[in-house]
């Protein structure tokens, strides 16, 4: 579960990016075509900035973790802490039975 609400669609985040990219030649400048739209979408400004930094380097244009690549590493770091446990487990169970083993011939 996210730690904070999505209150806009993947959908509208496209296509606020894409209207940045369309009109920041026509505006002058890539922050005011991002102040333009984000006041027509009711967003902060610097809100859209991100999603633009991360369309951007989703497509290459700029350095950085892609959204894709992020999400694999995670699910990997997850998959990777849960093997984890389960090694303690197996590592704890077997050091039992071992001793439970030594018990059982010494009598």
């Amino acid at each position: 579960m996210s730690k904070t609400t999505n209150k806009f669609s993947p959908e509208v985040r496209e296509r606020a990016v894409r209207l940045v990219f369309d009109n920041e030649g026509q505006l002058g400048s890539r922050w005011q075509a991002i102040m333009s739209i984000a006041a027509k979408i009711g967003c902060a400004p610097q809100t859209l900035n991100d999603w633009v930094k991360k369309a951007e380097v989703n497509v290459g244009k700029r350095a950085g973790v892609s959204s894709e690549m992020a999400e694999r590493m995670k699910a990997l770091e997850r998959e990777n802490r849960e093997l984890r446990q389960a090694n303690e487990i197996l590592r704890k169970a077997s050091a039992y039975f071992a001793l439970a083993e030594l018990d059982r011939r010494s009598k």
